[in-house]
Protein backbone atom coordinates (compact mmCIF):
# COMPACT_ATOMS: atom_id res chain seq x y z
CA UNK A 1 0.00 0.00 0.00
CA UNK A 2 1.43 3.45 -0.90
CA UNK A 3 2.66 5.48 2.05
CA UNK A 4 0.03 8.17 1.40
CA UNK A 5 -2.82 5.67 1.85
CA UNK A 6 -3.74 4.63 5.38
CA UNK A 7 -6.39 2.12 6.35
CA UNK A 8 -9.21 3.92 8.14
CA UNK A 9 -9.60 1.26 10.80
CA UNK A 10 -5.92 1.60 11.73
CA UNK A 11 -6.57 5.24 12.59
CA UNK A 12 -9.82 4.37 14.42
CA UNK A 13 -11.55 6.77 12.10
CA UNK A 14 -13.43 4.32 9.94
CA UNK A 15 -16.89 4.62 8.46
CA UNK A 16 -18.52 3.76 11.77
CA UNK A 17 -16.96 6.86 13.35
CA UNK A 18 -17.08 9.17 10.35
CA UNK A 19 -19.22 12.29 10.50
CA UNK A 20 -20.21 11.62 6.87
CA UNK A 21 -21.49 8.10 7.49
CA UNK A 22 -25.10 8.98 6.69
CA UNK A 23 -24.15 11.18 3.75
CA UNK A 24 -22.17 8.89 1.45
CA UNK A 25 -21.95 5.13 1.01
CA UNK A 26 -22.57 3.81 4.54
CA UNK A 27 -26.11 5.17 4.95
CA UNK A 28 -28.57 2.51 6.08
CA UNK A 29 -25.99 -0.14 7.03
CA UNK A 30 -25.95 -1.85 10.41
CA UNK A 31 -22.81 -2.14 12.54
CA UNK A 32 -21.55 -5.44 11.08
CA UNK A 33 -22.17 -4.30 7.48
CA UNK A 34 -20.50 -0.98 8.20
CA UNK A 35 -17.43 -2.81 9.48
CA UNK A 36 -17.22 -4.82 6.25
CA UNK A 37 -17.20 -1.59 4.26
CA UNK A 38 -14.68 -0.05 6.65
CA UNK A 39 -12.31 -2.93 5.92
CA UNK A 40 -11.95 -1.90 2.25
CA UNK A 41 -11.81 1.89 2.74
CA UNK A 42 -8.49 3.66 2.44
CA UNK A 43 -7.76 7.26 3.28
CA UNK A 44 -5.50 9.74 1.57
CA UNK A 45 -4.66 12.01 4.45
CA UNK A 46 -4.28 15.23 2.52
CA UNK A 47 -4.86 16.50 -1.00
CA UNK A 48 -3.30 19.85 -1.83
CA UNK A 49 -5.26 22.55 -3.64
CA UNK A 50 -4.84 22.03 -7.38
CA UNK A 51 -3.82 18.36 -7.03
CA UNK A 52 -5.58 15.71 -9.14
CA UNK A 53 -7.28 12.56 -7.92
CA UNK A 54 -7.22 11.10 -11.44
CA UNK A 55 -6.69 12.17 -15.05
CA UNK A 56 -8.47 11.56 -18.33
CA UNK A 57 -7.88 7.99 -19.48
CA UNK A 58 -6.94 6.64 -16.06
CA UNK A 59 -8.58 3.28 -15.32
CA UNK A 60 -11.30 3.28 -12.69
CA UNK A 61 -9.46 1.89 -9.71
CA UNK A 62 -11.53 3.54 -6.97
CA UNK A 63 -14.29 5.94 -6.07
CA UNK A 64 -13.63 8.82 -3.71
CA UNK A 65 -15.50 10.96 -1.20
CA UNK A 66 -14.11 14.18 0.23
CA UNK A 67 -14.52 14.29 3.98
CA UNK A 68 -13.18 17.84 3.82
CA UNK A 69 -12.69 20.15 0.88
CA UNK A 70 -14.25 20.27 -2.59
CA UNK A 71 -13.35 19.26 -6.15
CA UNK A 72 -14.14 20.16 -9.72
CA UNK A 73 -14.40 17.80 -12.69
CA UNK A 74 -12.63 19.14 -15.77
CA UNK A 75 -12.68 17.94 -19.38
CA UNK A 76 -10.43 19.08 -22.22
CA UNK A 77 -11.16 19.43 -25.94
CA UNK A 78 -8.79 18.64 -28.81
CA UNK A 79 -7.38 22.18 -28.65
CA UNK A 80 -6.53 21.91 -24.97
CA UNK A 81 -9.36 24.17 -23.80
CA UNK A 82 -10.63 23.20 -20.36
CA UNK A 83 -14.30 23.00 -19.43
CA UNK A 84 -15.61 22.46 -15.92
CA UNK A 85 -18.33 19.82 -16.04
CA UNK A 86 -19.12 19.50 -12.35
CA UNK A 87 -18.37 20.38 -8.74
CA UNK A 88 -18.20 17.94 -5.81
CA UNK A 89 -18.96 18.98 -2.23
CA UNK A 90 -17.88 17.19 0.97
CA UNK A 91 -19.82 13.93 1.28
CA UNK A 92 -20.43 13.48 -2.47
CA UNK A 93 -18.88 10.64 -4.46
CA UNK A 94 -16.19 11.44 -7.03
CA UNK A 95 -15.10 9.26 -9.92
CA UNK A 96 -18.37 7.75 -11.12
CA UNK A 97 -17.77 9.12 -14.64
CA UNK A 98 -15.69 6.00 -15.40
CA UNK A 99 -18.37 3.45 -14.52
CA UNK A 100 -19.51 2.97 -18.11
CA UNK A 101 -16.22 2.68 -19.98
CA UNK A 102 -13.87 1.80 -17.13
CA UNK A 103 -11.77 4.89 -17.89
CA UNK A 104 -12.14 8.43 -16.61
CA UNK A 105 -13.48 10.93 -19.12
CA UNK A 106 -12.42 13.92 -17.04
CA UNK A 107 -10.03 14.78 -14.24
CA UNK A 108 -10.86 15.67 -10.66
CA UNK A 109 -8.99 18.71 -9.32
CA UNK A 110 -9.04 19.86 -5.69
CA UNK A 111 -10.54 23.33 -5.29
CA UNK A 112 -9.29 23.52 -1.70
CA UNK A 113 -7.02 21.47 0.55
CA UNK A 114 -8.97 18.24 1.06
CA UNK A 115 -9.18 15.04 3.05
CA UNK A 116 -10.35 12.16 0.89
CA UNK A 117 -11.57 8.62 1.52
CA UNK A 118 -10.72 6.16 -1.26
CA UNK A 119 -12.73 2.98 -1.86
CA UNK A 120 -11.24 0.42 -4.31
CA UNK A 121 -13.98 -0.14 -6.88
CA UNK A 122 -13.63 -3.90 -7.31
CA UNK A 123 -13.78 -4.50 -3.57
CA UNK A 124 -16.72 -2.10 -3.26
CA UNK A 125 -18.73 -3.98 -5.87
CA UNK A 126 -17.91 -7.31 -4.22
CA UNK A 127 -19.13 -6.10 -0.84
CA UNK A 128 -22.19 -4.41 -2.40
CA UNK A 129 -23.15 -7.69 -4.08
CA UNK A 130 -23.34 -9.29 -0.63
CA UNK A 131 -25.01 -6.40 1.22
CA UNK A 132 -28.41 -5.29 -0.18
CA UNK A 133 -28.40 -2.09 1.93
CA UNK A 134 -25.05 -1.02 0.50
CA UNK A 135 -26.19 -1.89 -3.03
CA UNK A 136 -29.32 0.26 -2.63
CA UNK A 137 -27.28 3.13 -1.22
CA UNK A 138 -24.76 2.91 -4.05
CA UNK A 139 -27.56 3.04 -6.62
CA UNK A 140 -29.03 6.06 -4.83
CA UNK A 141 -25.82 8.08 -4.97
CA UNK A 142 -25.25 7.06 -8.60
CA UNK A 143 -28.73 8.36 -9.32
CA UNK A 144 -27.88 11.65 -7.64
CA UNK A 145 -24.79 11.94 -9.82
CA UNK A 146 -26.84 11.32 -12.95
CA UNK A 147 -29.34 13.92 -11.74
CA UNK A 148 -26.58 16.51 -11.42
CA UNK A 149 -25.56 15.76 -15.00
CA UNK A 150 -29.08 16.50 -16.19
CA UNK A 151 -29.08 19.70 -14.13
CA UNK A 152 -25.93 20.87 -15.93
CA UNK A 153 -27.56 20.26 -19.31
CA UNK A 154 -30.60 22.23 -18.19
CA UNK A 155 -28.34 25.04 -16.95
CA UNK A 156 -26.59 25.37 -20.31
CA UNK A 157 -29.88 25.25 -22.23
CA UNK A 158 -31.25 28.28 -20.42
CA UNK A 159 -30.90 31.46 -22.46
CA UNK A 160 -30.98 34.00 -19.66
CA UNK A 161 -27.74 34.41 -17.70
CA UNK A 162 -29.75 35.38 -14.62
CA UNK A 163 -31.57 32.04 -14.76
CA UNK A 164 -28.32 30.09 -14.99
CA UNK A 165 -26.76 31.91 -12.05
CA UNK A 166 -29.88 31.61 -9.89
CA UNK A 167 -30.29 27.94 -10.74
CA UNK A 168 -26.63 27.28 -9.88
CA UNK A 169 -26.99 28.92 -6.45
CA UNK A 170 -30.33 27.25 -5.81
CA UNK A 171 -28.83 23.86 -6.69
CA UNK A 172 -25.89 24.41 -4.34
CA UNK A 173 -28.31 25.39 -1.59
CA UNK A 174 -30.25 22.14 -1.99
CA UNK A 175 -27.08 20.04 -2.09
CA UNK A 176 -25.65 21.64 1.06
CA UNK A 177 -28.95 21.08 2.83
CA UNK A 178 -29.07 17.44 1.73
CA UNK A 179 -25.54 16.97 3.08
CA UNK A 180 -26.56 18.26 6.49
CA UNK A 181 -25.18 21.79 6.17
CA UNK A 182 -26.88 25.17 6.20
CA UNK A 183 -28.51 25.56 2.80
CA UNK A 184 -29.14 29.28 3.25
CA UNK A 185 -25.64 30.37 4.25
CA UNK A 186 -22.54 28.76 2.78
CA UNK A 187 -19.14 29.52 1.34
CA UNK A 188 -18.43 28.91 -2.34
CA UNK A 189 -15.40 26.63 -2.76
CA UNK A 190 -15.03 27.72 -6.38
CA UNK A 191 -14.04 31.10 -7.85
CA UNK A 192 -16.29 33.35 -9.93
CA UNK A 193 -14.13 32.49 -12.93
CA UNK A 194 -14.78 28.77 -12.36
CA UNK A 195 -18.51 29.41 -12.00
CA UNK A 196 -18.45 31.32 -15.30
CA UNK A 197 -16.65 28.43 -17.01
CA UNK A 198 -19.19 25.93 -15.69
CA UNK A 199 -22.19 28.06 -16.69
CA UNK A 200 -20.81 28.98 -20.11
CA UNK A 201 -20.83 32.69 -19.29
CA UNK A 202 -18.32 35.51 -19.20
CA UNK A 203 -16.77 36.35 -15.83
CA UNK A 204 -18.20 39.88 -16.01
CA UNK A 205 -21.68 38.45 -16.61
CA UNK A 206 -21.44 36.28 -13.49
CA UNK A 207 -20.22 39.22 -11.40
CA UNK A 208 -23.08 41.41 -12.63
CA UNK A 209 -25.54 38.59 -11.97
CA UNK A 210 -24.40 38.25 -8.37
CA UNK A 211 -24.61 42.02 -7.90
CA UNK A 212 -28.11 42.13 -9.37
CA UNK A 213 -29.35 39.36 -7.09
CA UNK A 214 -27.89 41.22 -4.13
CA UNK A 215 -29.43 44.54 -5.20
CA UNK A 216 -32.82 42.84 -5.50
CA UNK A 217 -32.53 41.46 -1.96
CA UNK A 218 -32.37 37.82 -3.06
CA UNK A 219 -28.88 37.09 -1.71
CA UNK A 220 -26.10 38.71 0.30
CA UNK A 221 -22.58 38.33 -1.05
CA UNK A 222 -19.38 38.87 0.93
CA UNK A 223 -16.49 37.53 -1.10
CA UNK A 224 -17.28 33.82 -1.44
CA UNK A 225 -19.76 33.81 1.45
CA UNK A 226 -23.36 33.54 0.22
CA UNK A 227 -26.50 34.13 2.28
CA UNK A 228 -29.83 33.46 0.63
CA UNK A 229 -32.33 36.02 1.86
CA UNK A 230 -35.31 35.11 -0.35
CA UNK A 231 -35.24 31.41 -1.30
CA UNK A 232 -38.64 31.59 -2.99
CA UNK A 233 -37.59 34.39 -5.29
CA UNK A 234 -34.28 32.65 -6.07
CA UNK A 235 -36.27 29.54 -7.04
CA UNK A 236 -38.55 31.65 -9.21
CA UNK A 237 -35.67 33.29 -11.08
CA UNK A 238 -33.94 29.92 -11.51
CA UNK A 239 -37.01 28.46 -13.20
CA UNK A 240 -37.83 31.46 -15.37
CA UNK A 241 -40.90 32.56 -13.46
CA UNK A 242 -39.82 36.21 -13.38
CA UNK A 243 -39.34 36.25 -17.15
CA UNK A 244 -42.70 34.55 -17.65
CA UNK A 245 -44.42 37.23 -15.56
CA UNK A 246 -42.63 39.95 -17.53
CA UNK A 247 -43.82 38.46 -20.85
CA UNK A 248 -47.35 38.18 -19.48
Amino acid sequence: MPASLINLSQLRRGCAHCSLQQLCLPGGLDGEELQRLDDVVQRRREIERGARLFRVGDPMGAVFVAREGAFKSVSQDENGNESIVGFHLPGELIGLDAMGSGEHRCEAVALTPALVCQVPYEQLTEVAAQLPALRRQLLRVIGQEVGRGHEQIELLMRRQASERIAMFLHGLSERYQRLGHDGLAFRLPMSRDEIANYLGLALETVSRGFSRLQDEGVIDVHGRAISIRDARQLHGIAHGEDNARARA
